[in-house]
């Protein structure tokens, strides 16, 4: 847990109820507004500036100690950018946070662990977000993250465990759990995420938002990202298509050398029928649970009755697929060791590093001297089996679930757990999502059930490599046919 000054806050009066009142437009109503629509009342005067981040600091304030999402706040600073005159820019004006994995200016990037708390602040942000400024977002603080974004939940040592707004007892997801629990609970309207294995699409399964993983390469800073190891993409997560698809918009690559065409503003719903290849086992060849397999044939049933075509289909590749996405995993997890325990000037130890951590560097310092370029050669096969298998099929989009099971409690998966059983775990529980890591295609999360006990369960649709737009002409007519802005966590602002 962190300390959160009330100073900042307490330079001027709160306006609570300042963004509370306004319905979202577009598909469902809600309670909060998006950031479209903040941003919106904000050109038109309506609100300002400083009267929405206002209102972020207060519900941060008063939901951080029953959530834990932030790691750092950046009160006094967001108050006084706030106060200056209005930004530019699509999002001019609109509350926002950073994962504690990325850089941002003046405030220090703890990746989750316990071998940072001593680094000094940032000297410059991260090229994404230096863009997500440039789009006129004003950063309140830095969201937590698992240890090096390790796991699908967030329950650092560092910082301890970020709740789920729908169950403080269950995780809210991970890597990006503490920005889908800011936004879920109405803190800010949208936050950045990064997905390296899931991680944009996990937690927004687990807190009910939408959540796209664009393509390798396709975001500003990611030009150089073109091989199967750079796993990692970067956007937002929200609770409206709409500003997924404006700050994608925004910050997508589109200059001289951007591996792709820009996609640019995505508006409108689908307007043609589809033929959807549906994937109900994981990866491993295991089954969900009922409650997810009741979602995702749902959610089957929502596609056909608006017109499209669903078939089975099954993965083109085989379930070595996850225990060489956990080789290539564990290559990291040993880097990373490696260079704190260079800075430590010893070994780094369960003081240090999370047990998970340091179990995944040894099973990698285990493995025979070739596994990892064994490994490597499997997932550039598997990677190559995309397209063909959506040509086969004919398919337009892969759907499957996002997890095999609604949100864990804490523990389940956390960094805690005896190193084989959280794996024997991990490789059931996330046999959906990383796949689309290796091959660089764009999947998102879309908040279409929830379980009778009411926690969400997320359908994942997948498209091919450039296919961005597609994704969100899809999530468009979905959020108009089963709306879930009007959805609200027990713990909300």
């Amino acid at each position: 847990m962190i300390d959160l000054t009330r100073r900042a806050v307490a330079a001027a009066p709160l306006a609570l109820a300042a963004c509370a009142t306004v319905p979202a437009s577009g598909a469902g109503a809600s309670a909060w507004p998006d950031a479209t629509e903040m941003a919106a009342r904000i050109r038109a005067r309506e609100l300002t500036p400083l009267e929405a981040v206002r209102t972020a600091i207060d519900r941060a304030v008063a939901l951080q100690p029953e959530l834990n999402f932030l790691v750092h706040s950046d009160f006094e600073r967001a108050l006084a950018r706030a106060a200056q005159a209005p930004p530019s820019g699509p999002f001019a004006g609109v509350p926002f946070l950073v994962k504690d994995l990325d850089d941002y200016a003046g405030l220090p990037t703890r990746h989750g662990s316990r071998a940072h708390l001593a680094d000094p602040p940032a000297r410059e942000s991260a090229p994404l977000v230096a863009a997500y400024e440039r789009a006129g977002v004003i950063v309140i603080g830095k969201s937590s993250t698992p240890e090096y974004g390790f796991l699908p939940t967030t329950e650092p040592a560092a910082f301890g465990p970020t709740r789920n707004p729908w169950d403080p007892e269950r995780s809210s997801g991970g890597s990006s759990g503490g920005a889908a629990a800011a936004v879920a609970a109405g803190v800010v309207p949208f936050a950045h995420a990064s997905d390296g294995g899931g991680p944009i699409r996990i937690p927004a399964s687990c807190c009910g938002l939408f959540g796209l993983k664009p393509s390798r390469g396709r975001m500003v800073g990611a030009r150089d990202l073109t091989k199967i190891t750079d796993l990692s993409a970067e956007h937002v997560l929200t609770r409206s298509v709409r500003d997924s698809a404006a700050m994608f918009a925004a910050c997508e690559d589109s200059g001289d050398g951007a591996q792709f065409p820009p996609v640019g503003m995505v508006s409108t719903p689908l307007r043609r029928r589809l033929r959807i290849g549906l994937v109900m086992p994981g990866m491993a060849g295991l089954e969900p649970s009922p409650e997810v397999r009741d979602a995702t044939l749902s959610t089957a049933r929502l596609l056909e009755e608006l017109g499209h075509t669903v078939v089975e289909t099954r993965w083109p590749t085989g379930p070595e697929f996850i225990n060489d996405f956990l080789l290539l995993w564990a290559s990291g997890a040993a880097q990373l060791a490696g260079e704190v325990g260079k800075a430590l000037g010893r070994a780094p130890d369960e003081r240090v590093l999370e047990p998970f951590s340091l179990g995944m560097a040894e099973m990698f310092l285990k493995a025979p001297q070739d596994a990892l370029d064994a490994a490597l050669q499997r997932l550039h096969a598997a990677a190559m089996a995309y397209d063909p298998w959506f040509v086969a099929g004919g398919f337009d989009v892969v759907l499957s679930p996002v997890l095999s099971a609604p949100p864990p409690p804490f523990g389940f998966v956390g960094p805690d757990t005896p190193f084989d059983t959280l794996v024997a775990r991990l490789i059931e529980y996330v046999g959906y999502t990383t796949y689309h890591n290796v091959v660089g295609a764009p999947a998102l999360s879309v908040p279409l059930n929830w379980t009778p006990a009411g926690l969400p369960v997320g359908s994942q649709f997948a498209a091919r490599v450039g296919q961005e737009g597609l994704l969100f002409q899809l999530a468009y007519q979905l959020e108009a046919a089963r709306p879930w802005a009007g959805r609200i966590p027990p713990v909300h602002a």
